[in-house]
């Protein structure tokens, strides 16, 4: 254990220090403290917008999932890549261009001045509910973090959940959105390989591939199914469950904090490359964290020491600590919670953003606003990792949900070409995280058949559909061109 700790402290030394370095570089201006300059290449707006995507959901939330729920955990990984995958060709490459063309600092002013439309309305309701819904995310990396150092070490929750809010407020402070940038692409490397590592050690412990297989299949009778065996709607819950994960892939453009990595890019050229390293990365640890997820059900019934099976999402650091020398599980779990960190560092700078250039007067934007604007947020993310009771995966999955049903929907019908006037607008990004939260109430195993995210978004869409239609009938064509025409100036 004293090694452990030892390599475990270490690590996060070396990853708070690349974190600072970028105060090397740093200008004490609004731009480069939100978005890096917009001076990002594309391998590190690639690895760092992978890593913001997944951190504690993809090593706490997902490896804990895929131990209780087996190989219809396939369908998340599948799903949200593939429905990430196919939105980026329409979407990336158009917000590159409208931030650069209307000088958008954050995504509710890109949202609100996409055409040069200048909606006010829009960016003050796309800033509040940002704030709302990546505080909660905000706090699932605090608490992903303090779960693992509380396994391992014994510390108490709140010390490690006070220790991540300090290391973010250090991260922010430093260098902003770089600081973040720059430990993404250090840890997301770090913990590719550790995964790696991982999957080959505990393979072998159970004698090989086909040994390994063979175990999963006698875990029970639907183990290693490809589909949950609780879903509703019958034959067609298989399709409604992949179509639900395809929308949570989709809902990626409505996450703020992953699309400023977009943002920041070096140039709209850039898009594609990024794009190689983004995929790329996540696929393979995708696989991987799966993997691990599967393995962990075999090898953690015999690990005597740690009652995981009260909590499925310690799998990761339970196993990194039994089966790896200190000193590589030291930086496996020191990647780990610096994945967290810079995931909380990217959501609390995006708040403070959207407070400081958004919700306040325009004579108090300002890059000092925006650094006191950071310190709220953090406190008010600590408090919600506190008190809250809810699991890192669902807790990231309600935030998701809410994001991506908000703004997706949007940014669809802007890269379409459509300019919807202002009311309609934000009639559309309220009707998504409303029917996103009325969902909760429904019958468990609809929720569960169902991701959330799905009537959300076409909630979102049909607000749009039946807003144009009644402006349509009420004026005619010309009206709502004229309209759209309107907010454009």
């Amino acid at each position: 254990m004293p090694m452990l700790q030892g390599s475990f402290i270490f690590f996060m030394l070396v990853f708070l220090l690349i974190g600072f370095s970028s105060v090397l570089v740093r200008r004490k201006e609004s731009t480069d403290y939100l978005l890096a300059g917009r001076n990002l290449p594309p391998s590190l707006a690639g690895l760092s917008a992978v890593a913001t995507n997944n951190s504690g959901y993809m090593f706490i939330g997902v490896i804990g999932y895929t131990y209780s729920s087996g190989m219809a955990a396939i369908w998340l990984m599948i799903g949200w890549i593939v429905g990430d995958f196919l939105i980026s060709l329409v979407v990336h490459r158009r917000l590159r261009r409208a931030t650069g063309s209307f000088d958008s600092l954050t995504y509710p002013t890109l949202l609100g001045n996409w055409f040069g439309q200048n909606q006010v309305g829009v960016r003050v309701v796309t800033a509040l509910i940002a704030v709302v819904f990546l505080g909660i995310y905000a706090a699932a990396q605090f608490s992903a973090g303090s779960k693992a150092l509380n396994v391992l070490f014994g510390w108490q929750q709140w010390l490690g959940v006070v220790m991540g809010a300090t290391m973010v407020l250090f991260y922010c402070f430093s260098g902003g959105l770089r600081a973040s940038v720059w430990t993404d692409a250090a840890q997301s490397s770090v913990m590719l390989l550790g995964m790696g590592l991982m999957v080959w050690i505990t393979v072998s412990e159970q004698g090989g591939v086909q040994p390994s297989w063979e175990a999963l299949n006698a875990v029970s009778a639907t183990y290693m199914n490809w589909f949950p065996t609780d879903l509703a709607f019958g034959g067609l819950g298989p399709l409604l469950f992949v179509i639900g994960w395809l929308f949570a892939g989709i809902g990626v453009i409505g996450q703020p904090q992953i699309m400023v990595r977009f943002m920041s890019l070096d140039s709209e050229h850039s898009m594609r490359r990024a794009r190689y390293y983004y995929y790329g990365w996540f696929t393979a640890f995708y696989s991987l964290a799966m993997l691990v997820g599967l393995m962990s059900r075999l090898l953690l019934p015999d690990i005597a020491d740690f009652d995981v099976q009260q909590d499925t999402e310690l799998a990761l650091p339970v196993m990194a600590a039994e089966l790896l020398p200190g000193i590589l599980a030291g930086l496996v779990l020191a990647g780990l919670f610096a994945a967290t960190i810079s995931t909380a560092d990217s959501l609390i700078l995006t708040c403070s953003a959207a407070i400081s250039r958004d919700l306040l007067p325009k004579r108090w934007h300002s890059y000092a606003t925006t650094r006191v604007a950071t310190l709220v947020m953090i406190v008010l993310a600590l408090l919600i990792a506190l008190y809250s009771n809810e699991t890192v995966f669902w807790l990231v999955l309600h935030a998701w949900s809410g994001l991506g049903a908000a703004f997706a929907p949007l940014l669809i019908v802007y890269t379409l070409g459509r300019c919807p006037p202002q009311w309609l607008t934000i009639s559309m990004v309220v009707t998504g995280p409303a029917v996103v939260l009325l969902y909760q109430l429904l019958d468990p195993r609809l929720v569960g058949t169902v991701y959330e995210i799905l009537p959300g978004m076409l909630a979102g869409g049909l607000a749009y559909a039946l807003g144009s239609f009644v402006v349509r009938l009420r004026h005619g064509k010309a009206a709502l061109r004229a309209a759209q025409n309107a907010d454009r100036r």
